[in-house]
């Protein structure tokens, strides 16, 4: 997995759980458009670097209800990737802005060579 993949992962998930800290893995698995699994891996991950704190309450029947809390670290962590996801988003934006005036300008010679060719 590609280190930019991973902190896009990463800042989606910070971004998810600073909206709201109370969704199971499945929801925030569905909301990202990753698998269970993946979330698991995340959430596990960022909790290991100290990014979120995961609170257990057994109140609950049959299952354990959590609570993903961004920390003071998370909180810079989300700051951090939020500038660069940005950067990175703008760097696409103007590449593809180039690609499509490339494409419109290869499109208007072919249509002028068809023109000439075909009056």
């Amino acid at each position: 997995m590609n280190n930019r993949y991973e902190q896009e992962i990463r800042y989606r998930l910070l971004k998810v759980l600073s909206q709201d800290s109370n969704l199971s893995q499945r929801d925030m698995a569905k909301r990202m458009g990753i698998s269970l699994g993946k979330v698991n891996y995340c959430l596990s991950e960022l909790a290991k670097k100290g990014l979120i704190k995961v609170n257990r309450f057994k109140s609950a029947k049959n299952k354990i209800p959590y609570t993903y809390i961004l920390t003071p670290t998370g909180l810079e962590e989300k700051a951090r990737l939020t500038v660069t996801f940005l950067k990175s988003k703008l760097s696409e934006y103007e590449e593809i802005k180039r690609q499509i005036k490339e494409l419109a300008s290869e499109v208007g010679e072919e249509r002028v060579e068809v023109m000439h060719r075909f009056p």
